[in-house]
Formats: structure tokens, sequence, C-alpha cells
């Protein structure tokens, strides 16, 4: 989307402290507007002598921050945002939408500087989680001890809600600080621990800082590749552990990267690929249907809820896909056309990791290794376990994995 010619628009972060806490070139924007969009709340910082006209936002907005552009024409738009407009603004939206040749940014503090600032934390050693309008189980690959988060949410309840998957983890230990109408003369805070947070709503204007403890017994699960085996629900279709840390690997997952996993089961491949970084995407494609729905609850549960799970038989069901980075077959090598169009959907540096276990797949992979080279692997597992009073060796099926850079 682009903005018509000669078109620009003014963002202008205000705080808590409204009026008083701008610096003399935001309010000379806000000064100089013909027009001031924004929230009824951002609207009403702003001093009566302002003669700009104010038009808050309708709700939905999404809508009409589009239609920005041909909202006023030949007028001079200001828009109000809240703290700094390209920390998960509408700055960001903006620029997003029509380039940042036609945005004009004024920052004021964001919450999380001032959330830092009071609690005394630095701000580079903070973890900050967006759940603004966004589900909470995407605090999940971030929650292990030790760590200090600052959760943005849309509302009052967010400390309370995120206090409960806290204790539903196995973190209520953690210390908790809901820091209310940040900079402003209501600034207020809420302390206790995830496991007695008394407070169920606090204030609109909220973020909640979390330092985060394990409860006794409480295991937590990394975000490197190989999780156990028991963090998933799974009818006996799921890569084992030892087998998915070395396949993913293989994938070798990279920031803002999709993966194709074909043939999900589970789900796991695309779960521990989009957990090595909150950027990464991934699409499972599963043909049984009960299958799919667990994929999507294993993916919630392990904090990566963005996951598309499509429900359909591959190479069909690929056909409309965005084009994939990396691809995952984990069964199904033997499928007609299936490794032909993953492989075309590839593009240059696009990785392909193919598992197989019966003597026919491992054929397959044979020839397409031959004819595109990449690396054969035979990976053998074997686990400790008890033969009568002693202890043996017990062998899973060895794995053979193909994998190739187009």
């Amino acid at each position: 989307m682009s903005a018509p010619e000669g078109w620009t628009v003014t963002v202008v972060g205000i705080g808590a402290d409204g009026w008083e806490g701008l610096s003399p070139t935001a309010r000379r924007a806000i000064r100089g507007a013909a027009v001031l969009r924004g929230s009824a709340r951002q609207l009403s910082l702003v001093p009566d002598d302002v003669p700009g006209e104010r038009v808050p936002w309708p709700s939905p907005m999404a809508l009409a921050v589009r239609e920005l552009p041909t909202a006023h024409p030949g007028r001079r738009v200001v828009v109000l945002a809240s703290g700094d407009p390209m920390y998960s603004g509408i700055g960001t939206t903006l620029v997003r939408w029509f380039g940042a040749a036609a945005v004009d940014v004024v920052p004021h503090p964001s919450s999380v500087t001032l959330a830092c600032s009071r609690l005394g934390w630095s701000v580079e050693e903070t973890t900050v989680v967006s759940v603004v309008w966004k589900p909470l189980d995407l605090l999940a690959p971030q929650v292990t001890p030790g760590r200090r988060l600052v959760v943005l949410g849309a509302d009052g309840s967010t400390p309370g809600a995120v206090a409960g998957r806290l204790r539903d983890w196995g973190y209520g230990a953690s210390r908790l600080t809901a820091l209310a109408q940040l900079g402003g003369p209501g600034e207020r805070r809420f302390e206790g621990t995830a496991a007695g947070w008394s407070y169920p709503d606090t204030d609109p204007l909220v973020v909640t800082a979390v330092e985060v403890l394990a409860d006794a017994g409480t295991v937590p699960l990394p975000t490197v590749p190989g999780l156990p085996d028991d963090a998933y629900r799974h009818d006996g279709q799921l890569t084992k552990r030892d087998v998915r840390a070395v396949t993913v690997s293989r994938l070798a997952p990279l920031p803002g990267q999709l993966l194709w996993d074909v043939g999900a089961g589970a789900g796991s491949i695309g779960i521990e690929w989009m957990r090595v970084h909150p950027s990464c995407r991934a699409v499972a494609v599963e043909a049984r249907p009960e299958r799919a729905h667990r994929v999507r609850q294993n993916a919630a549960r392990l904090g990566v809820p963005g996951l598309q799970v499509v429900e359909g038989t591959a190479p069909e069901a690929l056909a409309d896909l965005p084009a994939p980075d990396a691809v995952f077959v984990g069964g199904g090598a033997t499928t007609p056309l299936l490794l032909d169009t993953v492989w075309e959907a590839l593009g240059p540096g696009g990785r392909l990791v193919v598992n197989a276990v019966t003597v026919e797949s491992e054929a397959v992979l044979a020839d397409w290794y031959g004819r595109c080279g990449g690396q054969l692997t035979r990976l053998s597992v074997a686990t400790a376990q008890p033969v009568g009073g002693f202890t043996g060796w017990k062998a899973a099926m060895p794995v053979t994995i193909w994998s190739v850079t187009r």
C-alpha cells in the first residue's frame, strides 16, 4: 500500500503525564495540526486552546488508519500515540503501510523504558512480550528461571492473567509488579507473587513486570530443539527427541524464515522451529483432522500459537502456501510427486530435510541424493532400559536423514 504523492503524517507520542510531559518539538507539532487523530483518552490530554479538529478513532480502528491518507485531503494531520509510537505502536503500522518517507515520528519514552527505570532493570537485559490482542501462550517460551520480562497487555486484567498462567506452568513463585499510569500523576504499582496475586483488575494503562522463579520440581523447557517427548500430546506419530534435535539443526532455522512441516503428526518439528526465535514461522500440513487438532493444542501449550495448521494431503495441500525457506518431510517420501513439489517450491538457499525409516523410502532418498547431492545420514538411537535385574540397551528403528540445500 502506498500513500498519495506528497502525503505525510506526523505521529506524536504522548504519555500519562500528558501535555506537561511533551517536548517543545512535540507541542509545536500538535499546535500546528489541522486535524488531531487519536483515542478519546489521548485527545483529552491536549489543552482546549489547541485549535486542531479532534477526530477520535472508531472501534475497530484498522480501516480508519488505512484510509488516513484520503480522510482529510489537504489538511495537516497529527496522530497521537501512547509513548514511543515505534515500539509496538501505530507509528510502526503507518510506516509499514505507507513507507518511512510519509511518516514523521516524534517519540516519547516508552512504557518499557519507564518500567525498567522504576525497577532498576537494564532495558537490554529485559525481554519484552506483547500480548496486546494476542494469546498469552506467547509467554511460554520466555518463562525460564532468572529472566526478567515486561509484558504489554490490552487492559487491567493482564497482570492477573499472567499470574494465572505462571501458576499453571509451575512458576507461582515468580515476583510480579504491575505498573500503572507510568509517568503520570496517578502512577501506582501493585506487587505480589504469581501464586498469591490478589488483583483481578488493575488499570487500563498498565504493564506487568515479572521476575521468573520456578516452583520446586518444575523442569524448565529450553528453546533449543530436542524437547522431551512427553512435552507433546501424540498418538505415537512423533519425531522422537534425539532425531528431532538433529532434524531441526539440519533445517537451520533463521529469524523471520518460514518452514513447511509436511506430515506434521504432533507438530513437533514446526513447533521447535518456531521456538528458536519469535519471528520464525511455520506451516504444519496434516491430513488427519484429529492430529491437526492435536498440533494446534501442542503449539498453544508450548508458546507458538501462531503455527498455521493446514488440514489436507500433500502435495495437493501445498498448492496455495507461501514459498518456504525450509521444508521437512517426516513421512510419505514415497508419495508420488511430493518431493518434486517441495523441491520446486524452494528458492536458492532453501533447505530440505526428509526422514525415512522404511527400505522403500530409503530407496527414494538414495535416488534424490544421487541426483541433487546433499548429505545422507543414518541415525541409530538406543536407550538404557531394565532387563530383569540389570540394565540393557534397547534400540529404536534407525532413521535415514537426507538434508540438502537448493
